[in-house]
């Protein structure tokens, strides 16, 4: 199987690190909630035809290294992910609601960083070490 990407008119890896963060840095991200977030993210790039390479659910924010088709745009990719994930977790756990008043869950703004001169291997050892207190499954984890 080809690393590649193909499409009608195009040949493509493309691949990024994505950083947000929960609004005010409050660590929500445990548990439930976490494995939460975690589900829907998975849902979220399933549909968007997005591969998650390695991705953590920290307490109070997330990594996600992905593999995005040509015709998203990265900016696209996280808006859908941090909407949809706000508006799901904040309807799911009401008790969110008091911390977020304004109905914004996550905080303003995100980190992208391309693999381009930094190995895929650092990424994920980065990643997989980031805390050694975690609930393992697969290659996206929930930090305890």
């Amino acid at each position: 199987m080809s690393k590649f990407r193909k499409s009608s008119h195009t040949v493509h890896l493309l691949k990024v690190h994505l950083v947000w963060i929960t609004k005010y840095r409050y660590k929500v991200l445990k548990g439930v909630v976490g494995l939460r977030v975690r589900d829907i993210i998975r849902q979220d790039c399933e549909r968007m035809d997005i591969q998650i390479i390695k991705g953590v659910v920290s307490p109070d924010h997330i990594h996600l290294f992905i593999n995005y088709p040509s015709n998203i745009r990265i900016s696209d990719i996280v808006k859908q992910l941090k909407g949809r994930s706000s508006r799901r977790i904040q309807q799911e756990f009401q008790e969110l609601r008091k911390k977020y008043w304004g109905c914004h869950f996550w905080g303003i703004g995100y980190g992208a960083f391309s693999a381009g001169n930094i190995t895929d291997e650092i990424i994920k050892a980065y990643i997989k070490n980031h805390d050694h207190n975690n609930l393992s499954d697969d290659d996206f984890t929930v930090v305890k």
